[in-house]
C-alpha cells in the first residue's frame, strides 16, 4: 500500500483549457482541508528545461528556490498553495531521455536493448513517485502537459496507465479536463468533442475517474447525464468549470461543484474537515471591490504575449488587493519608445516597471523609460535587466558617462557599469548555467525599501549573468543613487534606490517569483502604494485647477 495518493490531470479537445488552474484549485481545496499537497508538471517537449526557450514560444520561465528553470504553471502552483516547489516538480521529456541515455552509457541496463517500454516509462514513474517519497506528501497532483492524442505525450499516458495498475484504484485517480463548446446558431452545448477525447484516453488504457468540463454556459442536467452515460463516469463525477472573472475564483467554483469531496471519496480519504478559505475569500473581496485605481506601465520586449510576464502581472494582482486597488497594467513595447514619444507613451502613468530580459533588442527604450521615471518623479521599479537599465541611464545622464553601458550590450564600452559576473566568464553552455535560485540579501535599515520589507535579511530568487560593477559604486552614491541591498557573502549589489525620488527602486533579483495570494511581495505592495499616492496627488491638482477655473467664471 502506498502512503501517498496520486491524482493525474490530463487535457483533451484543445490546449490552454486551464489544467494548471484546475490542478492548483483542487490542491488549494485539499490543502485547506488539512492535507499536505504538492503539484507536479510533466512537459512533453524535448528541451531539458524551458531556460533556453524564447518567451514567445513558451511564455515565462519560472525559477524555483533551488534554482530550477521551470514551466510557468509552477508559478500558479506556488501562488495558490503558498508553498515552494523544487527541481522535482517539473519533469520534461528531455530530462527523462537524458537520464535514460546516461544510464545506458554507464551500463546500468546490463546490455539490454533500451526501449520506451519499460525504460522510459519506468523513469517517468520514478520521477512521479520521487516527489511524494522525498517530501512525504499526502497527495501529489501531476499535471500532464499537452492534449491527449499528441504523439509527444504518449509515454506519459502509458506511465499513468501503469501506475493506476501498480497503485490500485484507491491510491490513484485520473481527472480529465475537456471542452464543451457552445454553438450559438443552434443554442446548444456540444458534448461530442468530450466523448471523442475520453475515447482516445480509453484507447490508451485509461478510464478517467472525474471529468471537468470547461464551458461558457451553465451545464444542464441533460448534458451532465449524457456525458456520464457516454463517457462511463458517475454522474457526481461530472464537474462544471465555467468561465470565471478571475482565476482566483476557480477554487470556490470547484468547491461549489464538490470536486474536492468527489476526489477524497474516490481516494478513500476522510472529508470531515471543511476547507478553511476565509483569508482567500477576503482577498477575493478586496480584488473585486477595490477603493483605488492606478495605471502602471510594464515596459518590455515580449509584451505581445502577456504570459511572458505572468508572475509580474499576478504580483500586481496580489499587491493591488493588499492595497484595495485595481491595477490597470499596460504593456508597452520598449522598441517603440523614443526620446520624441516617451511623454506620449508614459506621461499618463502612475508607475513604471521596466521588465527583466536578455539581449540588446529594445534596450534603449528601457533606458529611456527609466530616465523618464527618474526625471518626472514617477514611481519606478526595475527588475533584473530593468535595474541594470536604470543604472546605465543614471551613469549616462547624471554621472556624465555618455558611453556607459552593460558589457552584455557593448563589450567595448569605456564605462562598464554593468559587467559579467566573475564566475560566468568561462561559461559557454547556455542551459542552467546562470546565477539561479534563492540567495540572501542584507538591506540597509535606513533605506526606503527596508520600510517595505520590515526585515534586514531576505532571500530572493535570481536569474542573471551580469551584475552592477562595484568599481563605480562610490560615483553613484555621491550622485544620489544608493546601493541599499547587498549579498552578504559576495558583496554583490542587490538593490539600488534614489532616496530623493518619490519611489525609485531597482532590484537584481526577481521578487515576482515569491509573491503569493496570501503573502503578496512587499516590493510590489509598496510600489503600488506609491502609485496610489501619485494618482491621488494628480487628482487633487486636477480638482484644485477645476475649482480655480470655476472661481474665475
Amino acid at each position: 500500500m502506498s502512503n501517498t495518493k496520486y491524482i493525474f490531470v490530463t487535457g483533451g479537445v484543445t490546449s490552454s483549457l486551464g489544467k494548471g488552474i484546475i490542478s492548483a484549485s483542487l490542491a488549494k481545496l485539499l490543502q485547506a482541508r488539512g492535507y499536505k499537497v504538492t503539484i507536479q508538471k510533466l512537459d512533453p517537449y524535448i528541451n531539458v528545461d524551458p531556460g533556453t526557450l524564447n518567451p514567445y514560444e513558451h511564455g515565462e520561465c519560472y525559477v524555483t528556490e533551488d534554482g530550477a528553470e521551470t514551466d510557468l504553471d509552477l508559478g500558479h502552483y506556488e501562488r495558490f498553495l503558498g508553498t515552494p516547489t523544487s527541481q522535482e516538480n517539473n519533469v520534461t521529456t528531455g530530462r527523462i531521455y537524458q537520464s535514460v541515455i546516461e544510464k545506458e552509457r554507464r551500463g546500468d541496463y546490463l546490455g539490454k536493448t533500451v526501449q520506451v517500454i519499460p525504460h522510459i516509462t519506468d523513469e517517468i514513474k520514478n520521477r512521479i513517485r520521487l516527489v511524494g517519497k522525498k517530501y512525504n506528501y499526502n497527495i501529489v497532483i501531476t499535471e500532464i502537459g499537452g492534449t491527449v492524442g499528441d504523439i509527444e505525450s504518449l509515454p506519459y499516458i502509458e506511465s499513468v496507465r501503469q501506475l493506476k495498475w501498480d497503485l490500485g484504484p484507491t491510491n490513484c485517480l485520473v481527472i480529465h479536463l475537456t471542452l464543451v463548446p457552445y454553438l450559438p446558431t443552434s443554442g446548444e452545448l456540444k458534448t461530442k468533442p468530450t466523448q471523442h477525447s475520453v475515447k482516445m484516453l480509453q484507447e490508451a488504457g485509461i478510464q478517467p475517474d472525474v471529468l471537468v468540463l470547461r464551458t461558457q454556459k451553465k451545464l444542464t442536467e441533460d448534458v451532465r447525464n449524457k456525458v456520464a452515460l457516454f463517457c462511463n463516469v458517475e454522474r457526481s463525477s461530472v464537474i462544471e468549470s465555467i468561465d470565471a472573472s478571475t482565476i482566483y475564483e476557480v477554487p470556490l467554483l470547484m468547491q461549489k461543484e464538490k470536486l474536492d469531496e468527489t476526489v477524497l471519496h474516490k481516494l478513500k480519504l476522510p472529508a470531515n474537515r471543511k476547507p478553511e478559505l476565509g483569508p482567500w475569500k477576503k482577498f477575493l473581496k478586496r480584488l473585486v471591490f477595490p477603493k483605488h485605481e492606478v495605471h502602471i506601465g510594464l515596459v518590455g520586449k515580449y509584451v505581445e504575449l502577456h504570459d511572458a510576464y505572468k508572475s509580474i502581472s499576478e504580483s500586481f494582482t496580489h499587491a493591488g488587493a493588499a492595497n484595495e486597488c485595481r491595477v490597470n497594467l499596460q504593456y508597452i513595447h520598449s522598441e517603440h519608445i523614443t526620446e520624441e514619444n516617451v511623454d506620449e507613451k508614459l506621461g499618463h502613468l502612475d508607475g513604471i516597471l521596466v521588465a527583466p530580459g536578455f539581449g540588446s533588442r529594445g534596450i534603449e527604450g528601457k533606458i529611456i523609460a527609466a530616465g523618464y521615471a527618474r526625471k518626472h518623479n514617477i514611481p519606478f521599479l526595475g527588475i533584473c535587466l530593468g535595474m541594470q537599465c536604470a543604472v546605465v541611464e543614471f551613469a549616462r545622464n547624471v554621472l556624465g558617462y555618455k558611453e556607459a553601458n552593460s558589457t552584455e550590450m557593448n563589450r567595448r564600452t569605456p564605462y562598464p557599469v554593468i559587467d559579467l559576473m566573475e564566475e560566468q566568464k568561462g561559461v559557454t553552455v547556455k542551459g542552467g548555467t546562470m546565477r539561479l535560485g534563492a540567495y540572501p540579501c542584507r538591506i540597509n535599515k535606513k533605506s526606503r525599501i527596508y520600510k517595505a520589507y520590515q526585515i534586514e535579511l531576505v532571500n530572493e530568487r535570481h536569474r542573471h549573468r551580469y551584475e552592477f560593477n562595484n568599481k563605480y559604486l562610490q560615483d553613484f552614491e555621491k550622485a544620489g543613487m544608493k546601493a541599499v541591498g547587498f549579498n552578504p557573502d559576495t558583496n554583490l549589489v542587490e538593490i539600488m534606490e534614489i532616496p530623493e525620488h518619490r519611489w525609485f527602486v531597482g532590484v537584481q533579483f526577481h521578487p515576482e517569483y515569491r509573491s503569493t495570494v496570501l503573502k503578496p511581495h512587499p516590493v510590489f505592495v509598496d510600489f503600488v502604494k506609491a502609485a496610489i499616492g501619485l494618482s491621488e496627488e494628480k487628482q487633487r491638482k486636477k480638482d484644485h485647477a477645476q475649482i480655480k477655473k470655476t472661481e474665475k467664471i
